[in-house]
C-alpha cells in the first residue's frame, strides 16, 4: 500500500479549519487536523510546498518512520507550523492504520483505560450572576466540572466572555485585522475571588471549578492567585502564567496547593519537559492538533504519567471534529487522562462539514467503534464555507503595553 494523494482542505462553516487528507492506492483514506488559529495559511503553504511532495509513494503504516522523518528530517525543528503540518498526517496516517486493522485507534493504542471520557464545559457571563446562571444551566445538563470566566468590571472585553459578540469575526468588525483588548490585573483580581466564593455557595461543593486566567499574570501574581483561591477547592488554575522559561512555575508552586495546568500552546515535549520532571504542574493540556499528532501526544502522556502529571488535552472551538475524535480516543486510552475540556460538537454548519461518531451524555463521552478516528469530511460541503482571515486579539495594558495573550 503507498500514499498516493494528499489534500489539503481550508474550510470556514463558523470557524477556519485546515483538514488533511491522506489517500491510498488502495482506496482508504485517512483524516487529519492540522488548524493553527490565525495563522492557518502558513500550514497550508508548508504542507503543500514541503510535506505533501515527501510523502507520495511512501507506505501509510510506517507511522512512526514518517513522523520521524518529517520531525528529524527537516534542519527546522519544532514551533507551531511545523508541527501542526506534522500533526494533520499523523492523525490521518493512524486513521488510515484503524481501518486497514479494522480497530478504532484507541485499541492500536492499547485498549481502554476507562468506560467513558469525563468533559468539563463553559461558564461565561458579563456578570458573576450571569456566569452563575450559565454554569447551573451546565450542571443541569449532567456535567460536573465547568469552567467559570467572568467579565472584569472596567474593562471593555475580557478573555472567556464573548458577549453580544458570537465570534472574533465580530469583534474585527469590518477591518480583518485583530482586535485589540485591554488588561488590568488590579480590577481581574479583584472580580475572581468573588466569582469563586459566589460559585462555591451557590453551586455547592460536589462540583468541580475550572479557571483559566490565559496567561495574564507575572508568575508572583500567579502565586498570589493561586493561594487567595485555595479556600474554593479548585480541580485547576489554567495558564496563570507564561511558560516559556519554566522556571517560572516555581516561583508559582512554592506559594500554593491550588493544582496548575498549561500547555494549549506548545509544539513538543521538549516545551513541558521541565515542568513535568519537576513536578511544577499537575495537568498537561497540550492537543493533538498543536504538539504534532497521536505519535507524540502518547509520548507526552507516558512522560507525564511517571511524574503524576494528569492530560487535560485541549479543546478549543478553532481544533475542528478531527483532533476532538483523535482526544477521545487517546482520553480513552491514557491512564494518567484527567478531564477534557469541551466547548460542544459544533454548530449545524461544523455537523454538516464533518460527520462525528461521538456520543456526549451527562457530561461524558464515549468513544467510536468505529475502524480508525470514527470521523469522516463532506469535501462537497465543505465547499460552500470559503476561508476567511482570521485574528485572536491582541491584548495591551491600560497604558497601552503589549500584553501576553
Amino acid at each position: 500500500m503507498k500514499i498516493k494523494e494528499i489534500r489539503i482542505v481550508v474550510c470556514n462553516p463558523g470557524r477556519n479549519f485546515v483538514t488533511v487528507k491522506v489517500i491510498t492506492d488502495a482506496g482508504i483514506y485517512g483524516l487529519g487536523d492540522a488548524t493553527v488559529n490565525g495563522r492557518e495559511m502558513a500550514v497550508v503553504a508548508y504542507l503543500e510546498e514541503h510535506v505533501v511532495p515527501c510523502l507520495i509513494g511512501r507506505d501509510p503504516q510506517n507511522i512512526e518512520d514518517i513522523w520521524q522523518y518529517l520531525y528529524k528530517g527537516a534542519y527546522w525543528r519544532r514551533g507551531p507550523i511545523t508541527m501542526a503540518a506534522i500533526a494533520g498526517i499523523d492523525m490521518a496516517l493512524w486513521d488510515i492504520k484503524g481501518k486497514i486493522a479494522g480497530l478504532p485507534v484507541y485499541q492500536l493504542l492499547g485498549g481502554k483505560s476507562r468506560k467513558s471520557v469525563g468533559l468539563y464545559a463553559h461558564a461565561g457571563g458579563l456578570t458573576i450572576e450571569d456566569t452563575l446562571s450559565k454554569a447551573k444551566g451546565v450542571l443541569d445538563q449532567g456535567f460536573k466540572a465547568v469552567r467559570l470566566q467572568s467579565a472584569v468590571p472596567g474593562l471593555e472585553t475580557t478573555y472567556g466572555v464573548v458577549g453580544d459578540k458570537k465570534d472574533y469575526y465580530e469583534l474585527q468588525g469590518n477591518r480583518p485585522l485583530p482586535p485589540e483588548e485591554q488588561w488590568s490585573t488590579q480590577k481581574y483580581l479583584q472580580m475572581v475571588e468573588e466569582l469563586f466564593f459566589e460559585a462555591r455557595k451557590q453551586l455547592g461543593t460536589n462540583v468541580s471549578l475550572l479557571h483559566d486566567v490565559h496567561s495574564r499574570l507575572t508568575p508572583i501574581e500567579s502565586a498570589k492567585l493561586g493561594k487567595m483561591l485555595e479556600p474554593y477547592n479548585l480541580m485547576f488554575l489554567e495558564d496563570s502564567s507564561i511558560a516559556e522559561n519554566q522556571q517560572n512555575y516555581q516561583v508559582i508552586r512554592q506559594h500554593t496547593t491550588t493544582p496548575l495546568a498549561i500547555g494549549e500552546t506548545y509544539n513538543s515535549i521538549w516545551d513541558c519537559k521541565e515542568l513535568i520532571q519537576n513536578q511544577l504542574i499537575d495537568y498537561i493540556r497540550a492537543a493533538a492538533t498543536h504538539a504534532g499528532g497521536i505519535t507524540a501526544m502518547r509520548r507526552i502522556a507516558d512522560f507525564a504519567a511517571i511524574y503524576n502529571v494528569r492530560t487535560a488535552p485541549h479543546g478549543a472551538p478553532d481544533l475542528s471534529p478531527i483532533c476532538f475524535a483523535a482526544h477521545i480516543h487517546l482520553d480513552t486510552w491514557a491512564p494518567n487522562f484527567g478531564i477534557q475540556e469541551f466547548v460542544g460538537l459544533g454548530n449545524e454548519q461544523i455537523q454538516s462539514v464533518f460527520d462525528q461518531d461521538i456520543k456526549v451524555t451527562n457530561g461524558v463521552a464515549f468513544v467510536s467503534d468505529k475502524p480508525g478516528l470514527g470521523v469522516d469530511f463532506d469535501e462537497e460541503k465543505a465547499k460552500a464555507y470559503p476561508y476567511k482571515r482570521s485574528y485572536l486579539p491582541v491584548s495591551r495594558l491600560e497604558d497601552g503595553t503589549v500584553w501576553n495573550w
